[in-house]
């Protein structure tokens, strides 16, 4: 798995940024040192090809009895379609809520009570979103195996999400991955790296230092 060159090539193309000076500040109200845009990966041939081979990897190696993969609306769809086309596997795609007209479908594909489903995203925060999915499917009778995604900050409120609600996630990515590959390729300084790997760990307490530091 080509890692390093993933992350390299989101980085030049300003699909991740970085700022130690000038914190991004989230919707959530959040600040954080990386800001992140997985949504533009679709433009970039190169680039989605070697995520999709990244997740073909990740779900061979994590979940070997998949049979059928399922894109999150709406960005884990692309993605979706070109795992399921180099694992030679059917694709659906999960709803964000069922269909207001016709037969109200949330779960679009056809799939078998058999069937094992690995649903993906593009970018793990809390999980809310691919997990309401992976309800979805599991309340219409099918069986959820796990989720992979291209990327995971790491928060904590997505490992006790994951954890309570009995699901899996294998990451082709993490905001760890991330950080080190800057360090090791002299980014950052030791205090500068060991200063970034505090954010992910407590992003609100890391929020209210920034404040405070700036007035």
């Amino acid at each position: 798995m080509q890692k390093d060159k993933i992350i390299q090539s989101l980085i030049d193309n300003k699909i991740i940024s970085i700022n130690l000076n000038k914190p991004f500040r989230y919707a959530s109200g959040i600040l954080a040192p990386i800001y992140t845009d997985y949504r533009l990966t679709i433009s970039i041939p190169d680039l989605r090809e070697m995520i999709a081979e990244g997740l073909a990897e990740v779900i061979k190696a994590n979940y070997p009895d998949a049979t059928v993969i399922g894109g999150v609306a709406t960005a884990g769809i692309p993605h979706a379609s070109w795992v399921a086309q180099k694992l030679g596997l059917p694709l659906i795609y999960v709803r964000s809520k069922p269909k207001d007209h016709g037969a109200g479908k949330q779960i679009e594909g056809r799939i078998k009570g058999t069937d094992h489903v690995v649903l993906i995203d593009d970018l793990i925060s809390t999980g809310g979103s691919v997990l309401k999915a992976v309800d979805a499917v599991r309340n219409a009778g099918y069986t959820v195996d796990g989720v992979a995604s291209i990327y995971t900050y790491e928060f904590p409120d997505s490992t006790k999400n994951f954890e309570e609600a009995g699901t899996q996630l294998h990451p082709l990515l993490t905001y760890s991955d991330v950080i080190k590959q800057g360090y090791d390729e002299g980014q950052f300084t030791k205090e500068q790296f060991d200063y970034l790997s505090t954010w992910h760990k407590a992003p609100w307490d890391w929020t209210k230092q920034e404040e405070a530091n700036a007035n």
